[in-house]
């Protein structure tokens, strides 16, 4: 019998390769975003059907999957992918954007696992990926909103892998480096406050070399080809890295005033 992926914010970037990624390897495809109207280029591939679905809109979340239910007879696998990104200094974060940080990265994986599981633990089988991010095991400068959810997201996760393995749910945590997509254009948004100018300089020196780091970095394939991975290699492996460039081992390696040095260093030079 097939099997049935669901992935969220699929209508591009890592969502969407790894939509076809998965169709390429002879899944069943439900491939969710908020409009699906606007991924017709993926409606045109066999296995991939498109259904509307918000992260943080909870009552989208149950619809989508009654109906992926409905199509395909089954869910064995579910990529959290939908993100959010903020930039820019707390100070000039306003309630509303912080709201949206929380509530797309962090509550909005929290709202699909809980729409889930009752299904998951009925069968005794599952897959829950939770695509986080290096940003949720280090930090970097401007980036304190950002960091918060996904550092929240290894946690809920973490957590999350020993109170379900009882069912047979596997849990399954990636943590891309830096992805070449369309994410500064979809997905990012910047902090701002009139008159607050004493940040200016960070920022200046902060976001070339943001956009540097992803303008050389592979894309979305990288990561889907991961995450395919780590549904597949029947392990109880809880974290994967993808394009983290050995990162990863100097932080856990590095006393923290030599990392946060090699840190200003790389991202303020």
């Amino acid at each position: 019998m097939d099997k049935v992926v669901v992935i969220t914010g699929a209508s591009s970037g890592i969502g969407k390769e790894t939509a076809k990624l998965f169709q390429a390897k002879n899944w069943k495809v439900a491939a969710t975003m908020r409009k699906p109207e606007d991924s017709a280029d993926l409606q045109r591939i066999a296995d991939i059907e498109c259904f509307r679905l918000d992260v943080t809109d909870p009552s989208t979340i149950q619809n989508a999957i009654d109906d992926v239910l409905e199509k395909f007879g089954r869910i064995d696998v579910v990529v959290n992918n939908a993100g959010y990104g903020l930039i820019g200094p707390f100070e000039a974060a306003t309630p509303e954007q912080i709201e949206r940080q929380m509530n797309t990265n962090l509550y909005g994986v929290m709202n699909v696992c809980r729409a889930i599981l009752p299904y998951f633990r009925e069968q005794r089988r599952g897959y829950i990926v939770n695509v986080s991010s290096v940003s949720g095991l280090m930090t970097f400068p401007l980036s304190s909103l950002y960091h918060a959810s996904k550092w929240a997201v290894e946690g809920f996760s973490e957590s999350l892998h020993y109170e379900l393995d009882q069912f047979d749910i596997r849990v399954k945590l990636i943590d891309p480096g830096p992805i070449k997509s369309d994410f500064f254009e979809r997905s990012l948004d910047v902090a701002k406050t009139d008159g607050l100018t004493v940040y200016d300089d960070l920022m200046n020196r902060f976001l070339p070399n943001m956009k540097k780091g992803t303008e050389s970095a592979p894309d979305g394939s990288v990561v889907a080809q991961v995450i395919y991975d780590a549904v597949t290699d029947k392990s109880r492996r809880l974290r994967y890295g993808a394009n983290t460039k050995g990162i990863l081992r100097l932080r856990r390696a590095l006393p923290d005033r030599l990392f946060l040095a090699l840190i200003r260093k790389l991202v303020l030079k």
